[in-house]
């Protein structure tokens, strides 16, 4: 498994890469800063390691403590943590019910200071609007977070196939399922494999 170090390079030096992808099918100044943005905010701070004590948490300074309840209820390097798609997503539904919470406190307050007379449908119905009238950015910014994401993991998974092949060689990249079956079927016919009639 690679560096935290070794991963904010993967991120940096990728970055021109998915930029320039980015405007050549989008041909959209914006639509490309988002993918970049949500990109770089995917793999130096957003990525797969929220879920231990790292780079990407540490960077989060005085606010990680809101990470501590996502690393207890995560595996390291689980499916719904390093998964494509479905861990970008965990970490957005997470990340965005933190920031519901303090919109609730902050109206709560502002309420009753009288201050300002926001109801919940009023939120409600800003929130759908902004979700209608800018899906395209929004998608291009889960897109970019998604494939900062994914530069992590797949620098994760493609370190350790490296590692298991120096170990073990060609066994060592076969999945876990089929070393069990060699192992068993040798043991079956006494380590001798099949016998030729």
């Amino acid at each position: 498994m690679p560096s935290g170090r070794t991963h904010d390079r993967i991120t940096l030096w990728a970055l021109p890469l998915v930029a320039g992808v980015s405007f050549w099918q989008t041909r959209s100044g914006n639509v490309t800063l988002l993918v970049a943005g949500g990109f770089m905010f995917g793999g130096l701070m957003f990525g797969p390691d929220l879920d231990i004590y790292s780079r990407q948490y540490q960077r989060w300074g005085f606010l990680r403590w809101i990470w501590l309840p996502y690393q207890k209820s995560l595996r390291h390097r689980s499916f719904l943590s390093h998964g494509p798609i479905i861990g970008t997503t965990l970490r957005v539904v997470y990340l965005v019910s933190w920031l519901a919470v303090v919109a609730m406190v902050i109206l709560a307050v502002a309420d009753k200071l009288g201050n300002v007379s926001v109801t919940w449908q009023d939120l409600e119905g800003s929130v759908r609007r902004s979700l209608s009238s800018y899906g395209t950015e929004f998608l291009a910014l889960f897109l970019g977070l998604e494939l900062g994401a994914m530069s992590h993991s797949l620098s994760d998974w493609g370190g350790s196939a490296y590692k298991r092949w120096q170990k073990q060689g060609v066994k060592g990249l076969l999945p876990r399922g089929m070393k069990k079956r060699q192992v068993k079927s040798r043991r079956a016919t006494g380590g001798r494999g099949k016998e030729k009639r």
